[in-house]
């Protein structure tokens, strides 16, 4: 044994891939709950607005936006979740889902129920994605019926080059007084 040390490392780095494999792995089960109906516009941890019919779930450590697979172990019932929220913050828990979930799931009538959660990080969503909430109305313009319209009733006027432009004779704006004072004269006339 010329260096009794490197086994030893070995043996560490070994034992310290086995737990980051482990701490990886992307399925676990336990316990979940669900949000109650009356949690709906609640903002979550992520900043998005909690609706009750949204597919949505809330989990400790996994980034906002990762979907996961939650299967109901008593049923077999699954769906497809997307973390939006920090939770549970009850022991023995190990995911909240949302109240839509737990009907996809079959679970409303149990409370908590035994699942199966289950990373998933390449799945087509069956629906359009939500965006971004920005605060800013979103306007639909169909500029092909417009613009026609518009450049009949104004048609552009290329202007020429400025020094080719000769200045236009501007009459002379007049006050009110010189007005009524040309009526009166011309009303007198008659």
């Amino acid at each position: 044994m010329k260096h009794p040390y490197l086994y030893y490392l070995l043996f560490v780095l070994a034992l310290l891939f086995s737990f980051s494999v482990q701490a990886q792995r992307t399925t676990r089960r336990g316990k979940a709950s669900f949000y109650s109906k009356k949690a709906t516009g609640a903002r979550t941890s992520s900043g998005e607005r909690l609706h009750h019919d949204s597919l949505t779930c809330a989990h400790r450590s996994l980034p906002f936006g990762t979907r996961l697979k939650v299967t109901n172990l008593r049923n077999g019932k699954s769906v497809i979740v997307r973390v939006t929220d920090r939770g549970p913050h009850h022991r023995n828990r190990i995911i909240d889902l949302s109240y839509g979930a737990a009907r996809e799931l079959g679970m409303l009538s149990q409370g908590i129920a035994m699942v199966e959660v289950e990373r998933v990080d390449k799945v087509k969503v069956p629906y359009r994605e939500e965006a971004v909430e920005t605060g800013l109305p979103e306007f639909e313009f169909d500029m092909a019926e417009v613009v026609p319209k518009f450049i009949k009733q104004n048609p552009i006027i290329i202007p020429k080059h400025p020094a080719t432009v000769r200045p236009e004779k501007v009459k002379p704006v007049r006050n009110r007084k010189e007005d009524s004072q040309e009526g009166q004269k011309s009303r007198s006339a008659e």
